[in-house]
C-alpha cells in the first residue's frame, strides 16, 4: 500500500509539475509574443488604476490577447509593474513585454500647444482654456491671481511667456505649462541680455523685452527685425516718440475693432507712444527670440522712419528724413488705392 501511495503521489507531483510548466510556457509565450493588434492603439491609463484594471483595459481594445496569461506571468515572476498614468499609443503587434515597458517608462503620447510670436497673454490663456488635453486650474482667475499661482506675484504677465511649441503629457495643468513658458522666456531674455550692446538707450532686460514686443508687432519680415529695432533705438536716443500703432492698439484694449483712427492716435493712454515719450510701461505682446536679439543688437543705420511698401511681402521702406518718408507714404497709399480698385472689378 505504501508503494502504491508513493507511486500515486509521484504521479500527482509530475502532473502538477507538467501543468505548472505548461502554464509557465503559456504565460511566457503570451507575455513575449507579438500582440494581436494590426494598427496603432491608443489607451488611457488613469491615475490610480491597478495592474488588473490596466490589463482589463488592454484586453478590451485588443492590445493583449489574453489578460489572464499576462497576469499569471507577472505573478509567476513576482513582478509588480509601476505603471505611470497617461495616454499611450501602442504600436501594431506590440508584445505585452513592450507594452509594460512603455507604461513603466511613462512613454505617453505628447500633446502640443503652439504659442505664436506676437500673440498676447490673453490669447495664450484662451488657447490653454480651449486645449482638450490641458487640465484647467486657472479658469476664472484674474491675471494677478494667475501670476501668483505660478510663483510670480505682483508681476505684469504680458511679455513674460516665451512663444514656442510646447509638448506635454495629457492632463498637464495650465499652471505647469505657464511655468514652463515663463521660465523659457526668463532664460532666453537673460541669455540675450548677456550680449547686449553697450550704450543702448535702455538699461534693463525688462525694457529690452518691452521694446522687443513692439518690434515683434511691427515686423512682417524676419530679416527686418534688427533694422526696425534700430529705428526705435535711434528715436529713443534722440528723444523722438516711438509713434508705434501696435502700442496704441494695445492701449485701446478689447474696444479695438480692427481699425485705428486719427482720434485713437491722439487719445492719451499709458501705451500711446504718439502722445507719450519713451517706452510704454510694459510689453504689448509675447516677443520671440529673434525680436529680443534684434533689440539688444540693433542695426542702427540712421533711419528714423519706416512704412510698409504694400507689395504683399511685409517689407518696409526705411527713411532718414521726413521728406523721404512722406514720399514713401504717398507711394504706399497709391498702391493701396490701386489694390482696392482692382479688388472691386
Amino acid at each position: 500500500m505504501r508503494s502504491r501511495s508513493r507511486f500515486f503521489f509521484i504521479v500527482i507531483l509530475l502532473v502538477l509539475a507538467g501543468v505548472a510548466f505548461a502554464a509557465y510556457r503559456w504565460s511566457t509565450n503570451a507575455f513575449n509574443a507579438a500582440g494581436p493588434t494590426t494598427q496603432v492603439m491608443r489607451v488611457e491609463v488613469k491615475p490610480g488604476m491597478s495592474v488588473r484594471a490596466v490589463l482589463r483595459a488592454l484586453g478590451d481594445v485588443g492590445v493583449v490577447g489574453d489578460p489572464r496569461a499576462i497576469a499569471v506571468y507577472l505573478r509567476a515572476h513576482n513582478l509588480h509593474p509601476k505603471i505611470k498614468a497617461g495616454t499611450y499609443e501602442f504600436p501594431a503587434g506590440a508584445s505585452a513585454a513592450r507594452v509594460f515597458e512603455m507604461m513603466e517608462q511613462g512613454l505617453v503620447v505628447l500633446e502640443q500647444l503652439t504659442v505664436v510670436e506676437g500673440s498676447t497673454f490673453a490669447e495664450l490663456r484662451k488657447a490653454l482654456e480651449k486645449h482638450p488635453a490641458v487640465t484647467k486650474t486657472l479658469k476664472g482667475k484674474t491675471d494677478a491671481q494667475v501670476m501668483a499661482a505660478i510663483g510670480h506675484p505682483n508681476e505684469f504677465p504680458e511679455g513674460r511667456f516665451f512663444p514656442d511649441t510646447y509638448r506635454f503629457a495629457a492632463r498637464t495643468t495650465d499652471t505647469d505649462i505657464l511655468k514652463l513658458a515663463y521660465d523659457s522666456m526668463a532664460r532666453n531674455l537673460a541669455q540675450a541680455w548677456e550680449h547686449h550692446r553697450e550704450g543702448l538707450p535702455f538699461s534693463t532686460p525688462y525694457e529690452a523685452l518691452t521694446l522687443a514686443s513692439i518690434v515683434e508687432k511691427e515686423t512682417g519680415l524676419a530679416v527686418e527685425r534688427p533694422r526696425i529695432a534700430g529705428v526705435f533705438v535711434t528715436r529713443l536716443r534722440t528723444g523722438m516718440r516711438l509713434q508705434s500703432d501696435p502700442t496704441v492698439i494695445y492701449g485701446i484694449g478689447p474696444k479695438y475693432d480692427g481699425d485705428i483712427r486719427t482720434k485713437d492716435l491722439s487719445t492719451d493712454t499709458p501705451y500711446n507712444t504718439y502722445t507719450r515719450g519713451g517706452l510704454p510701461p510694459t510689453p504689448i505682446a509675447l516677443p520671440g527670440k529673434e525680436s529680443i536679439m534684434a533689440v539688444v543688437q540693433p542695426d542702427e543705420t540712421g533711419d528714423i522712419f519706416f512704412v510698409a511698401t504694400g507689395d504683399g511681402t511685409g517689407a518696409h521702406y526705411f527713411s532718414k528724413t521726413l521728406e523721404e518718408h512722406n514720399e514713401a507714404v504717398k507711394r504706399f497709399l497709391a498702391r493701396l488705392r490701386q489694390q482696392n480698385a482692382s479688388s472691386k472689378k
